[in-house]
Order: structure tokens, then C-alpha cells, then sequence
């Protein structure tokens, strides 16, 4: 078991880059992940990647 398991995590930049790999690997660990960024379109396609792999916990 992760020691993100259960755990909320705000990546801030997380929408690019070195912020959304941190992200993603959150993500793989368990932990409900919640990213910003400054563009929308950008913030919604992270979201979305997040979803697919933290089982919708975004």
C-alpha cells in the first residue's frame, strides 16, 4: 500500500511538464489528485489523462 493511498494531493503548474509528471505519478500512487494551470484547455486535458489513471479520483 502507498503512502498516498487515501490522501488528497494539489500540484500547483500541474498542467505541463514537470508539474503534470508529479501529478500522474500521484496519480499511480492513489492519492486524489487536483492540478492548476493557467489555460483551461491545457488544466481539462490533465484533468482528464488524471482521471484515467486514479479511477476518477480528480
Amino acid at each position: 500500500m502507498s503512502e498516498f493511498q487515501g490522501k488528497v494531493v494539489l500540484v500547483t503548474g500541474g498542467t505541463r511538464g514537470i508539474g503534470r509528471a508529479c501529478a500522474l505519478a500521484f496519480a499511480k500512487e492513489g492519492a486524489a489528485v487536483a492540478v492548476c494551470g493557467r489555460s483551461k484547455d491545457t488544466s481539462e486535458a490533465a484533468g482528464q489523462e488524471l482521471a484515467q489513471e486514479s479511477q476518477g479520483k480528480v
